[in-house]
């Protein structure tokens, strides 16, 4: 267990941060998802199950389907915390199973169930403001999936789709800059929500542009994942989490081995 003061403290070596350090994240977080498969594929498997269900249940009403899809999107990354714990786990030489993985989620630690729903809130938000813009702008009624498609990404008008996708990234950069390395930080440290997410925006604010490619490439490996079925998120999810966890090594300039003791529950 470790505090925020220490962090700064427990690396002799730091690794510097730029534009080639997206890759590397992306190849440990794959060389950790090849040496140890089983939780990751289970977590992604669980993930790629509960979008089909929401697809199975709201896929004819437009609305409910973006929302649910908004909400299970943003709120992922704490459903995935317990892939932290196996490369943390790696890094200290150990292989971590299923039953140290559900160890993580058994010890009730508020901190990630409140930081859970105030991503699901964000969710929310977008939610409602997208359908606030698209509702005012359109000329058409925007019911379905497919009239979202028709009358908005393959509208010849220029305007809405553009308008429509700069403000989801506007919306969507403080989420993931609150959230990028505060998450991991929940699951290694004991320290608050606010100061986790204090620790994630001051770490972006350092390293802004290689963090908005590290953004640009987690959109494009999501948005393969779901442009499959939502097949790919089976080994997409893992190896982003198992990423998200060197990222949050190198940018708190922390051992990628941290400490393998769970953090307690606030």
């Amino acid at each position: 267990m470790t505090s925020a003061s220490a962090l700064s403290s427990q690396t002799p070596g730091p690794i510097p941060v730029g534009l080639h350090s997206p890759w590397r994240w992306l190849a440990l977080g794959w060389a950790d998802f090849r040496r140890n498969p089983l939780p990751g594929l289970v977590h992604g498997a669980l993930l790629a199950a509960f979008g089909w269900l929401l697809l199975w249940a709201v896929h004819d009403r437009f609305w409910l389907l973006a929302g649910a899809f908004s909400g299970f999107l943003i709120v992922a990354p704490i459903l995935a915390t317990g892939l932290y714990h196996v490369s943390r786990a790696a890094g200290a030489g150990r292989r971590a199973g299923l039953g140290e993985v559900a160890g993580l989620w058994r010890s009730g630690d508020g901190r990630l169930v409140r930081f859970g729903l105030l991503l699901g809130l964000a969710g929310t938000g977008w939610v409602l403001t997208s359908a606030g813009l698209i509702t005012l702008w359109s000329a058409e009624p925007i019911r379905q999936p497919v009239d979202f498609l028709r009358h908005v990404v393959l509208a010849r008008e220029l305007g809405l789709f553009e308008v429509w996708l700069l403000l989801g990234a506007l919306l969507a950069a403080p989420v993931f800059a609150s959230s990028v390395v505060a998450i991991p930080m929940l699951v290694d440290t004991s320290v608050p929500v606010s100061m986790a997410v204090a620790e994630s925006w001051r770490t972006v604010a350092d390293h802004p542009v290689p963090m908005v490619l590290w953004a640009v490439m987690i959109a494009i490996l999501i948005g393969l994942g779901m442009v499959t079925a939502l097949l790919g998120l089976v080994v997409l999810v893992p190896v982003i989490a198992h990423a998200s966890w060197h990222a949050y090594c190198d940018l708190t300039r922390r051992p990628a081995s941290g400490h393998v003791t769970q953090s307690a529950p606030a």
